[in-house]
């Protein structure tokens, strides 16, 4: 009778892990009688990985959504780009021949000059506060292409017209929504404001303050509550004479084809231009707040991922403590023909299993998360402090690959030590192991 020949689960050169090796991995983490103690920190281990990978996942994210809701809450009443000039003054008097070169730059989609001043607004009661006065082009929001801002889409109420009902008025101004609702100043009521240019009084010689009285004519909600709570809007030749500037502006607002390229369309804007023309781009503006959101994604993303580490710890001690209940299995193995590298190989199979159910469930776990928090914006914060009134959540797939890839790396190198352990072995201590 001829005896059986037994396989080599093992040859010399092999690397890739055999079926025999991979059902062993496999089966040393499945649940038994006598090693119930060793399964249950297989699946801290593993939900250690899982909430380290979805606490990543959902914390970039927030920092994403924060940096691009930002921006896009900026660039509503904002312009990618200002051109200015230097000076106490802050005007620009030849503004048509500058207006041209700036619409000649193949980069630039549209520009339009704009007065920006500051004055004290009332609407008829003892209440007053001080607001930011934008005077725009009316005709700027009738056509979409020559829109500068995304103002036009954050319209509640009224257009950009500014066509006043009422006939002892000197104009119309738009509102944001939360001034509106401070001041009790809807369409159809009327509001005053105080000129910043004051008129000389012919009996005294001092200069008095001149008033304007202004109908609101619509109302915008843009989100950001800088604009909302400060921001009235008026009609460009109205607001030139209302802060004394005669036939001058104080900038000319530009809209880029890419707002990240900004910066560099002003520099060449300001090189055609000459002194004492400037260019002041919108990232330049708000560089502080930027800088401090990057940092801040880098602080947390590394706090964080130490959640990971402990997670790679946590599959250093399943391992090991599977190789010590399993050493006699081992002896016996190596018995049948399964080589050093063999069985090394089983336990990086065992921790890459880990590694890949706890990502997998992580980064369904963040997605799903995040998607919810974002969609029906759960978690509400303070729009004084942070200037918007939700939390937003943005997932990026160069995030989700880096924390995908990381996760997946440090669990494989936590089976280093485990499996080397069990490679040294040798068959005869490992059988009479108790």
């Amino acid at each position: 009778m001829t005896e059986p020949k037994v396989q080599m689960p093992d040859q010399p050169g092999h690397r890739v892990p055999n079926r025999l090796e991979r059902r062993v991995a496999v089966r040393y983490l499945r649940s038994r009688r006598v090693s119930k103690l060793a399964s249950l920190t297989t699946v801290i281990a593993t939900g250690g990985v899982a909430v380290g990978v979805m606490a990543l996942v959902v914390v970039l994210g927030v920092m994403n959504g924060l940096r691009n809701e930002l921006r896009e809450r900026i660039l509503i009443g904002s312009p990618h780009l200002r051109v200015l000039t230097y000076g106490a003054g802050i005007r620009i008097d030849a503004w048509e021949d500058a207006l041209a070169v700036v619409r000649a730059d193949p980069d630039v989609e549209a520009a339009a000059p704009q007065v920006l001043t500051e004055s004290v607004i009332s609407a008829g009661a003892d209440y007053a506060e001080g607001v930011m006065i934008q005077g725009i082009d009316p005709d700027s929001g009738t056509e979409r292409g020559a829109v500068v801002t995304s103002l036009p889409d954050a319209l509640t109420e009224g257009d950009l017209t500014f066509r006043p009902s009422l006939d002892d008025v000197d104009g119309a101004v738009l509102l944001g929504a939360r001034l509106a609702g401070r001041l009790g100043a809807y369409p159809g009521d009327v509001v005053t404001l105080v000129s910043p240019n004051p008129q000389v009084s012919p009996v005294t010689g001092y200069p008095t303050a001149r008033y304007w009285r202004f109908e609101v004519t619509g109302l915008f909600d843009t989100g950001m509550f800088q604009y909302d709570n400060k921001l009235v809007v008026m009609p460009r030749t109205i607001a030139q004479e209302f802060a004394g500037l005669g036939t001058a502006v104080s900038a000319l607002e530009v809209r880029v084809a890419d707002p990240w390229h900004a910066q560099a369309v002003g520099d060449r804007l300001v090189e055609q231009l000459g002194y004492p023309y400037r260019a002041l781009d919108w990232q330049s503006q708000n560089a502080a707040l930027f800088s401090a959101l990057q940092l801040e994604k880098l602080a947390m993303g590394l706090i964080i991922f130490f959640i990971m580490i402990v997670a790679g710890f946590n599959i250093v001690g399943t391992l090991t403590m599977i190789v010590s209940e399993k050493t006699r299995e081992i002896g016996i193995l190596q018995a049948m023909g399964v080589t050093p590298r063999g069985i090394g190989r089983i336990f990086l199979i065992q921790g890459t299993i880990i590694g890949l159910v706890g990502v997998g469930l992580g980064l369904l776990g963040g997605l799903l998360v995040a998607a919810a928090v974002d969609r029906w914006r759960w978690i509400r914060i303070d729009p004084s402090i942070y200037l918007i009134d939700h939390l937003p959540i943005r997932i990026e797939p160069f995030d989700v690959t880096v924390v995908v890839v990381a996760s997946l790396l440090l669990a494989i190198l936590a089976t280093v030590y485990p499996s080397r352990s069990a490679a040294k072995l040798t068959p005869v201590d490992a059988i009479r192991y108790e």
